[in-house]
């Protein structure tokens, strides 16, 4: 990862890493540590290169994505402050999988990864942590690829907005506190922007969502949830 390092380091104390490690190993996460500021649109890391470390965010929006046929991506998730990346790198194949790359302006704190899997080994809480966050994901990609074969798009559009609600939360408006693009929406959801843009307006018309620029409110929730039930079952 070629970007700059970050003039002001994390606080040592909000990241999940800090949080979960023993008091006692906090001096020698700062001295391993190196803290990264990206700008929208830069990669963290790519799929298919060598896994050099894990990454975890500390402020800002990344998307986690791999390559879906020739020209398209498919956004697997997004990353906000507190989340890790690059960990589906630990495998026997030493390849990062999918990319990783900036939404926003982000803040990434990098370890890498010969001191990570010492931190592992000392710190059982971090560890199990991890344990329940890659069985969580698992399950997440199973459900995921279920949806694409089986749900609608205009299901797939629902439930990428209740995920993304769900994760970042609303604004003091009721908007989705992160302002992903439209055409990131659409990776998420599985399907094109010109298909995405039309099952937007169509849910802007039947009342559950407002559009408002670049940000999108949820109005009618239950609705939503209707919808991808509807598909679910």
């Amino acid at each position: 990862m070629n970007n700059k390092e970050s003039d002001v380091p994390c606080n040592l104390r909000d990241c999940l890493l800090c949080r979960l490690c023993l008091p006692d190993w906090i001096p020698a996460v700062e001295i391993h540590r190196k803290n990264f500021l990206l700008k929208k649109g830069q990669r963290v890391f790519r799929e298919g290169e060598p896994v050099t470390g894990i990454y975890f965010v500390y402020s800002g929006v990344a998307k986690i994505h791999k390559k879906w046929g020739l020209e398209k991506e498919l956004i697997i998730r997004f990353a906000g402050a507190g989340d890790i990346m690059g960990h589906l790198g630990l495998g026997k194949e030493a390849r990062y999988p999918v990319s990783a790359t900036a939404v926003e302006s982000t803040k990434v704190c990098y370890l890498d990864m010969d001191f990570f899997e010492s931190t592992l080994r000392v710190n059982s809480n971090l560890t199990y942590t991890l344990m329940r966050f890659l069985a969580d994901e698992l399950q997440e990609s199973h459900r995921g690829m279920r949806n694409l074969a089986h749900m609608s798009v205009k299901a797939r559009t629902a439930q990428s907005l209740v995920s993304l609600k769900k994760q970042f939360g609303t604004k003091p408006n009721g908007a989705i506190a992160a302002i992903i693009s439209r055409q990131d929406i659409a990776s998420f959801a599985g399907t094109t922007y010109e298909t995405l843009f039309k099952m937007l307006n169509e849910l802007t018309v039947e009342g559950c969502i407002r559009l408002d620029g670049k940000s999108i409110t949820i109005l009618n929730e239950d609705k939503l949830r209707a919808i991808i039930q509807i598909d679910s079952q």
